[in-house]
């Protein structure tokens, strides 16, 4: 290593990709050892990176020049990612590229921090494969957008502020209209701008304020356009909630997560202990499922999202349902035992902690999912010191043009298998 340059932010030097990191990023080797990130690259090209940030041991970079390029890349069709918006970092592959990389990612991520566990055992990771969820493009009903100082609304570029006033293929073309682009109304400078089409076709356009990286939106400051309650409508469930409450981006992803959701816990039956818990809840999407699998047996919902659980549901008023507005980490701990078990954290993922006092329970059935590898793959570590396995693994596409995915995973007690 002391016979090559030293290198420092600034430098361009050639690189060969060989792989993706979790996160979306082709990963390459310097000559003198250092893993180069470089966002925009696929495996097996050679490409001219400049330097942005140098590590001991690892190093990010920009694409500058492509040597050579790869059978799978495609041109970009997402005009904001054209425009450096972080929204489609995935766009520039086939979309049969962008699967198999997201399926070898998440092997790689379970094989690293779960597999140790035993929580595996018994399951061919390498067999899983990302299943697709149609459509691929036009396919959100709701975005978040930002605002500048004028007020135009646009998605912002990647590790940025700077807004771009450019449509996103991931979204249904109906929410950009008078809103982003030449000619777009302008919103108060610095809010937020969520836009939404419901499942009866209508758009509502709220006003909220800016929070920081990984919070939700809550509170509505000024509603634009529609009344800003919006429905949802999945089998005979008719779900009504604020614009800013959480639900599933893909048109098709609410109908795919219930359907396995329901699948796997009906498999279940019957259970020792006909009651469920429904944890990081949100509107109550899953309850339907685990109550038809407990035979109508209660179900406890948990969210600390007030608009989320303020609002009474249609889908849930013939159901033995309670709703506990709280944190799951201090929720749990004065509900009744539960036979099933169904969890939908955020991309920060359970933790340890929450698992444990789960697990402590000893439910008979857990349904997982995760919309990122890496915490997904720390909570089955964490499940298997404790005890469960996994029976069933699945990952489903529900964010094409993009590294992410969702990953559902079913879990029984080691003396249950």
């Amino acid at each position: 290593m002391s016979d090559q340059p030293v290198l420092k932010p600034g430098d361009s030097i050639e690189v060969t990709f060989h792989a993706f990191a979790h996160g979306g990023e082709a990963i390459a080797k310097a000559q003198d050892g250092r893993v180069v990130f470089v966002q925009g690259a696929l495996p097996g090209e050679t490409a001219t990176v400049k330097l942005l940030k140098v590590k001991k041991r690892w190093a990010r970079a920009e694409l500058v020049h492509l040597e050579t390029t790869s059978p799978d890349r495609v041109e970009v069709e997402c005009p904001a990612a054209r425009a450096g918006a972080g929204c489609c970092d995935f766009s520039h592959m086939r979309l049969t590229a962008q699967r198999k990389a997201k399926q070898e990612v998440l092997v790689g991520q379970l094989d690293k921090i779960a597999g140790p566990s035993g929580v595996l055992d018994g399951v061919d990771v390498s067999s899983v494969t990302v299943e697709a969820l149609e459509p691929t493009t036009g396919w959100r009903t709701r975005i978040r957008l930002g605002t500048d100082t004028q007020g135009r609304a646009g998605f912002r570029k990647a590790r940025s502020n700077e807004v771009v006033s450019e449509r996103c293929t991931q979204a249904i073309p109906a929410l950009f209209e008078g809103i982003v682009g030449d000619g777009a109304q302008r919103f108060t400078p610095g809010s937020e701008v969520i836009v939404v089409i419901d499942a009866l076709g209508n758009r509502h356009v709220v006003e909220s304020r800016k929070v920081q990286r990984g919070r939700r939106v809550e509170r509505i400051h000024r509603t634009v356009e529609g009344s800003g309650n919006v429905v949802e409508i999945v089998g005979n469930g008719r779900f009504e909630f604020p614009a800013t409450a959480f639900w599933q981006a893909h048109s098709n992803a609410a109908v795919a997560y219930t359907e396995q959701v329901r699948s796997w816990a009906i498999a279940g039956q019957p259970y020792q202990r006909a009651a469920g818990w429904d944890l990081y809840g949100g509107v109550g999407l899953f309850v339907p499922s685990m109550s038809e699998a407990l035979g109508g047996g209660p179900v406890t919902s948990v969210d600390y999202s007030k608009s989320a659980m303020a609002h009474p549901q249609p889908a849930l008023e013939s159901l033995d349902v309670t709703k506990v507005n709280a944190r799951v980490e201090t929720g749990i701990a004065s509900l009744p035992p539960a036979g099933l078990v169904v969890l939908d954290p955020p991309r920060t993922g359970a933790g340890d902690g929450v698992v444990r006092d789960i697990a402590a329970t000893r439910p008979q059935r857990i349904i997982h999912i995760g919309c990122d590898p890496a915490t997904f793959a720390r909570d089955l570590a964490s499940w298997g010191t404790y005890g469960y396995r996994v029976s069933e693994l699945k990952a489903i596409d529900a964010f094409p043009g993009t590294h992410h995915f969702e990953t559902l995973a079913c879990l029984e007690p080691v003396h249950l298998q």
